[in-house]
């Protein structure tokens, strides 16, 4: 009797609260907005960049471990290599979907740290791999691990931001990857110098120190993500309830009528099989991951392979120095380009942050991959038809510069366009295992 006594004084809080919120002008819209907006992209995307950083890093070190002597070390052929590679993608596509229906079960504050600690332990123990067995079983557990992460940090930001903020969000946690190149270069460089210590070659301190790393971000994510708008320690009351009437679009039209997402109903939202076949039926999620396989497809390619590209194109004769020149690439495609005056978030806007930031003002999402893809096609047909070693390093940065700053816009569409927790969940998680079929052709080709 005394829980319902409180739960109903809680609504009527929150009721008042609203009724309180209906009376408030324009200009303070706008500096609640800004408030709200500010706190979140300082408390929340910090971290999910920090654990799409870890990610990458985890999956693409394999590339600046080959180079200093993983297949002779363990004594495996080419094809064999690429065989471990193409496991993980297996695995990683086979656990996106099942991973995004565990999320609303377990919470994004507790299921997200708890899959970046497994894939921090599972790659420490690439590092103690012993032959070809092994290497293929690690890689298959990363891609297990790993496979939820992205789909689901999607389906938690769909929850925190309107969808005319979603494309920019992306972008911005979206630019650790690229970053990741440019740090896994040197932090590889400075670990392969360890060797040999305790045993150990300097390849595998690559994946150990990595490895560690990621668990402590695992733990620290743990700490400070929230699970949702209401349960945010860093909003108060009032932001909290403001947060939720813009999701459901009662700040700008004054209506009581969900425009897309309603915290409320969705949190009280039972699994229905209906739900998931209207994700699976739904054409746009097929055009949106047709697209994002052709990205993906050369994007892997790129971080697998640019270690392997660079020391093939004899720049220089030292496979250590070749882990300083990958990082140059990952560097260009994250320049500083400024900040729009009106924009709420971090300071420092990269490449890709600035196309989701016209992707969210414009609100288009393919007409700017029209103008963004070309870039990464051009790079692709000089560096395969020209055999200058310095003009194909040099198109090694237009490719990056293309190919991450199309992904933020074809990642956010669907989400953004899918109305219900299951429906957004299959969406969510289809468009990125078709996408991530890409790493077949990344290994193979």
């Amino acid at each position: 009797m005394s829980l319902n006594r409180s739960l109903e004084a809680e609504k009527g809080d929150a009721q008042a609260m609203a009724d309180k919120l209906e009376n408030v002008d324009a200009r303070d819209v706008t500096g609640l907005t800004r408030r709200v907006l500010w706190k979140m992209d300082t408390r929340i995307l910090p971290v999910l960049a920090l654990l799409f950083l870890c990610s990458f890093l985890d999956r693409t070190n394999v590339g600046n471990a080959k180079i200093i002597g993983l297949e002779q070390d363990i004594g495996i052929s080419n094809l064999q290599y690429n065989q471990g590679l193409a496991v993980f993608y297996a695995t990683y596509i086979a656990s996106e979907l099942p991973s995004n229906l565990v999320l609303k079960k377990l919470t994004p504050k507790i299921w997200l740290p708890l899959l970046t600690v497994v894939w921090g332990i599972v790659t420490m123990c690439l590092g103690f791999v012993r032959n070809f067995g092994s290497f293929f079983a690690v890689r298959a557990l990363l891609g297990i691990a790993e496979g939820g992460l992205l789909p689901g940090m999607v389906l938690y930001l769909s929850g925190l931001y309107t969808r005319q903020e979603m494309a920019l969000r992306i972008g911005i946690f979206y630019t650790a990857a690229s970053l990741s190149g440019a740090f896994g270069g040197l932090l590889a460089r400075g670990l392969s110098a360890i060797a040999p210590r305790g045993g150990l070659e300097g390849w595998r301190w690559i994946f150990v120190i990595e490895g560690l790393i990621t668990v402590v971000a695992g733990i620290i994510s743990y700490l400070l993500l929230p699970t949702n708008i209401v349960d945010a320690s860093f909003l108060t009351e009032e932001e909290k309830v403001f947060a939720a009437d813009r999701l459901q679009g009662k700040v700008r039209s004054g209506s009581g009528s969900p425009d897309r997402f309603d915290p409320n109903l969705e949190r009280e939202e039972r699994f229905k099989w209906s739900e998931v076949y209207r994700g699976v039926f739904n054409l746009q999620v097929w055009f949106t991951a047709t697209a994002y396989f052709g990205i993906l497809a050369g994007l892997y390619s790129f971080g697998l392979f640019l270690p392997t590209i660079i020391n093939d194109l004899k720049i220089t004769s030292d496979p250590n120095q070749s882990q300083l020149w990958s990082v140059i690439p990952y560097a260009v495609a994250t320049p500083v380009t400024g900040v729009h005056p009106n924009d709420y978030s971090c300071p420092l806007l990269t490449v890709a942050v600035f196309v989701a930031f016209l992707s969210d003002r414009m609100k288009l999402r393919g007409v700017m991959m029209l103008f963004t893809l070309p870039i990464a096609i051009v790079g692709y047909a000089v560096i395969a038809n020209v055999p200058s070693p310095h003009v194909r390093f040099g198109m090694t940065c237009i490719m990056a510069i293309g190919m991450y700053s199309s992904v933020p816009c074809v990642l956010v569409w669907n989400s953004n366009n899918s109305a219900g927790h299951y429906k957004r969940v299959t969406t969510s998680a289809l468009q990125l295992a078709i996408a991530n079929c890409g790493g077949f052709v990344a290994t193979f080709s």
